[in-house]
C-alpha cells in the first residue's frame, strides 16, 4: 500500500514538473507573440499613415492635372470647385447669421 502511494506521488511529481515546463514554455511563447504583435501593430500604423499620405498626394496630383487642363480630370476639378463654393456659401451664411 505504501509503495503504491509512493509510486502515485512520484508520478504526480513528474506530471507537475511537466506541467511547469509546459507553463514556462507557454509563458515564453506568449511574451514572444505579444512582442511580435506590438511590432506588427506599429508597422501597420506606419504603413497606414504612408498610405494616407500617398492617397493625399494622388488626390493633389489629379487636382493639379485638372487645373492644368487635363480633360480626364475635368469632373474632379468641377467637384472640387463646387465643394469650395459650398464652403464659401456656408461661411457667408454664418457671417450673416452672426450679424457681421
Amino acid at each position: 500500500m505504501l509503495q503504491e502511494l509512493e509510486n502515485n506521488f512520484s508520478e504526480l511529481e513528474k506530471k507537475i514538473l511537466n506541467l511547469q515546463k509546459s507553463n514556462q514554455n507557454l509563458s515564453e511563447k506568449y511574451l514572444e507573440l505579444n512582442k511580435e504583435h506590438t511590432e506588427l501593430k506599429a508597422k501597420y500604423d506606419e504603413e497606414r499613415k504612408k498610405n494616407q499620405v500617398l492617397a493625399e498626394e494622388q488626390k493633389n496630383i489629379k487636382l493639379y492635372s485638372a487645373i492644368s487642363g487635363n480633360p480626364e480630370h475635368n469632373r474632379l476639378m468641377k467637384n472640387h470647385i463646387n465643394r469650395l463654393v459650398k464652403e464659401v456659401d456656408f461661411c457667408i451664411a454664418q457671417l450673416q447669421n452672426s450679424g457681421l
